[in-house]
């Protein structure tokens, strides 16, 4: 693309959002159904066609997705408008566009996403919580954060999520992070118990920060994995962020032990009253040497949550994805830069924020270098890893993927504190991937689990 293309396309995706933003601000559910006139009228057609389809049909039917674009419109209006200039302009449409470009230049993944871990430190000790593996002495630099996100920026990434650790460890950080980098969208995994009123001011003072706050389930699921009065905690920030009008989030690992709370019509409830606007299922992942291995999910129970969190979607105003089981609508596992990367608190680039192999560190390379790196390059190639996308990871449903990878590109372990090998971790799946072969392949094909989905690939 030419650089005046380029920069046309550039200036139209601009106008059509600050445009969009100034026509629906008066009165949302009387200028919805206009705005969706005007954006079909001054965009090209073969743009976000299947995005369209679906606010439009939202917006007809006035069903659960509808009411969810009105909650939106209940948000404090200057974090709203951040939110839709840097997630809709920054990092979707012109983002998405440079990164394409990107690819195709260089022949390697250029992620949407960046996740990193500010400091592996964390004010609580969860049960099969593989961020503990690392220590508690860990932090990246901000100077070392500024210099990710701004060699992110000439990639067309405009979106970093934290991880950790508890990224709120470095509040101060984080907020100052915020104000470098106005135009970008920050999202932080959480466990929720440090947002305080200190806190929630600074939020709405940037305005670009979006809290995802781990919950396990009610009080007794969620305090037996995270600790006694965490669950209260939790609450009590959830409170604070609808009283001042901030977006949040909600993230659930579920379990064998959890499952049935997390994705019951009640917890959907609680979620949506709490003022949550999305959550984030996470299957459970065995990492590290001491992961509890009790708590993988059953294929039963993992068949349930996933008819259940689907069913929900169609009637909760809030946004879902589960991570493991709605790999069919991104094409299969989104790691290794596909659509993001992880970088731990050491500077480690890890293809998966789950998978703690890597081939180098983000102080002595460049993030695009790492992206060529043995490992990614290995992803890159060999992405989708199933043609069953419910059997996306090359971890938890194809283990001999991962050992065949880690072992042929040289990867080596991240995990300082506790390593451990990729044959270690993935025997823990082995029996795991074996069983759910059986019921992904039934859900699949759509079938009623013939003698066909039963004899291997």
């Amino acid at each position: 693309m030419s650089n005046f293309i380029k920069e046309i396309k550039e200036n139209m995706q601009k106008f059509v959002v600050k445009q969009a933003l100034n026509y629906i601000e008066g009165n949302p559910d009387e200028n919805l159904p206009k705005l969706m006139a005007w954006v079909d009228k001054f965009t090209p057609a073969d743009w976000y066609v299947g995005q369209r389809n679906a606010i439009r049909k939202a917006i007809e039917e006035k069903n659960n997705w509808y009411q969810l674009m009105l909650k939106i419109y209940e948000l404090d209006p200057g974090v709203r408008k951040a939110f839709f200039q840097n997630f809709a302009l920054n990092a979707s449409l012109i983002g998405s566009a440079t990164q394409e470009e990107v690819r195709e230049r260089e022949g390697c993944n250029i992620p949407w996403a960046i996740l990193l871990d500010p400091t592996s430190a964390c004010n609580l000790h969860c049960i099969g919580c593989w961020a503990a593996e690392y220590g508690h002495k860990l932090n990246l630099s901000l100077e070392t954060i500024d210099s990710i996100i701004r060699q992110g920026k000439e990639l067309g990434i405009h979106m970093y999520i934290y991880t950790g650790g508890e990224p709120l460890v470095r509040k101060k950080d984080l907020i100052k992070i915020c104000e470098m980098h106005s135009d970008c969208v920050f999202l932080a995994f959480t466990n929720g118990t440090l947002i305080d009123e200190e806190f929630c001011q600074g939020m709405l003072r940037v305005k670009n920060f979006v809290p995802a706050i781990s919950l396990e389930g009610f009080e007794e699921a969620n305090d037996s994995r995270r600790g006694e009065g965490v669950y209260q905690k939790v609450a009590n920030s959830m409170h604070l962020m609808k009283l001042h009008k901030l977006p949040f989030g909600i993230s659930v690992c579920y379990t064998s032990r959890n499952w049935k709370d997390v994705t019951s019509e009640r917890f959907f409830d609680y979620m949506v009253d709490g003022g949550a606007l999305f959550c984030w299922f996470f299957h459970y992942m065995p990492v590290g040497n001491s992961a509890v291995t009790e708590l993988l999910p059953k294929s039963e129970q993992r068949e349930a949550a996933y008819h259940r969190i689907r069913a929900f979607r169609e009637t909760k105003p809030i946004f879902t994805i589960d991570f493991q089981n709605d790999a069919e609508y991104v094409g299969g596992c989104i790691a290794g830069g596909r659509s993001y990367l992880h970088i731990n608190a050491k500077g480690d680039v890890e293809p998966c924020v789950f998978i703690h192999y890597s081939n180098c560190n983000i102080h002595d390379t460049s993030l695009l270098d790492a992206l060529k790196s043995p490992i990614f390059m290995a992803y890159h190639d060999n992405q989708p890893f199933n043609e069953n996308m419910l059997r996306p990871c090359p971890m938890l449903e194809n283990p001999e993927v991962l050992r065949k990878i880690v072992k042929e590109t040289g990867a080596i372990s991240t995990d300082y504190e506790n390593m451990e090998s990729a044959d270690h971790l993935c025997d823990k799946t082995t029996s795991y991937a074996e069983d759910w072969k059986v019921t992904a392949d039934k859900l699949w094909h759509g079938c009623g689990g013939c003698t066909d989905c039963s004899k291997g690939d």
